[in-house]
């Protein structure tokens, strides 16, 4: 039951407000009609997807000194945006922040870091998305029972990963690395920016597991809500490698067709 109402929170908070090449030349914000991208959540699939309004798209990656990605990541988050979307054209911007000095973040406190530190909108056929890598874990997190989150997107083109939590869960493991824990993140969390499960991509079936919403019921699938919170999502990749397969999961067959009927692949 806390799972489903974290998750539902993470969600309504996202609607309220509205799991290449590189660059770190910043793209001047001044005169740029931001709306666009303060939409709720799951509004920009088809953009994401297709070809039809928007044929490059430019990732806005901003971190806290000391808490970037590994590239191994970025590459693999790449390489999936290109599996799932008709973008070919994909550019990679990196921001370095200083600490907000925070113990812990609210939503509504990455919402305005965001509005500080956003450099890249949408502009013609560049379609943007912002991810912010924290340094500080989620406020709703309860580590006395393993739900510690991950990742949390809040708006159309919007999205903050745990840095510092999965850096924490990275090094207690013996079998998982760094960079499967944040490209499954990374990969779960722009599932649901591509719409994912009934979130702005209409289900071509039923699929959404009744005690999760927004997720997928398929065992083993990506957008599984295991993949929101620690304890699970590291039992989940755990058990891939221990069979011998990929550890970061795919999507299923399922959420695949639900892409490639809102413009994807």
């Amino acid at each position: 039951m806390k799972k489903k109402i974290l998750i539902a929170i993470i969600f309504v908070f996202g609607c309220i407000i509205g799991c290449s090449n590189d660059s770190d030349d910043a793209p001047t914000t001044q005169n740029v009609n931001k709306s666009a991208n303060l939409q709720a959540t799951g509004s920009s699939a088809n953009d994401f997807l297709s070809n039809t309004n928007f044929d490059r798209l430019l990732v806005e990656i901003a971190y806290v000194e000391g808490f970037q990605p590994s590239g191994q990541t970025v590459a693999n988050f790449e390489d999936y945006l290109r599996e799932r979307t008709f973008k070919q054209n994909i550019e990679f911007s990196f921001k370095s922040l200083s600490s907000p000095n925070e113990e812990t973040l609210v939503l509504e406190e990455i919402s305005e870091l965001e509005n500080e530190n956003r450099t890249a909108y949408n502009d013609g056929t560049t379609l943007a998305v912002y991810i912010y890598f924290a340094d500080a874990p989620s406020d709703g997190d309860d580590e006395s029972e393993g739900l510690v989150t991950l990742g949390a997107v809040y708006r159309n083109t919007s999205m903050v990963i745990y840095e510092s939590t999965i850096r924490d869960l990275a090094n207690r493991a013996t079998t998982i690395t760094l960079t499967d824990v944040e490209t499954a993140t990374l990969n779960h969390e722009f599932g649901h920016l591509f719409g994912l499960v009934n979130l702005g991509t209409t289900p071509v079936n039923n699929h959404e597991d009744a005690e999760a919403e927004n997720h997928c019921n398929v065992n083993g699938c990506l957008m599984r809500a295991e993949l929101q919170f620690g304890g699970p999502m590291m039992k989940m990749l755990e058990s891939n490698a221990s069979k011998g397969s990929a550890a970061v999961p795919v999507l299923d067959a399922e959420c695949i067709l639900d892409l490639q009927g809102n413009g994807g692949r």
